[in-house]
């Protein structure tokens, strides 16, 4: 009698994970560089300096 595994392979179970840490990378360096800009590039994307803070201080892991 054969046994059936209706568990995915590890490397199934692991590509979401690796893509929620590849979002949570680039929302970190996403914020990172919002907090760097000027207030003149800030206005130019229709941001005050008080929402770019706002959005940087969040944690990568609040979208």
């Amino acid at each position: 009698m054969s046994v059936i595994s209706l568990s995915l392979p590890a490397s199934r179970k692991a590509a979401p994970l690796r893509a929620r840490i590849v979002a949570w990378v680039v929302r970190r360096r996403s914020r990172a560089a919002l907090a760097r800009l000027d207030d003149h590039l800030l206005a130019d994307i229709g941001l005050t300096r008080d929402h770019a803070k706002r959005e940087a201080s969040q944690p990568f892991w609040h979208v």
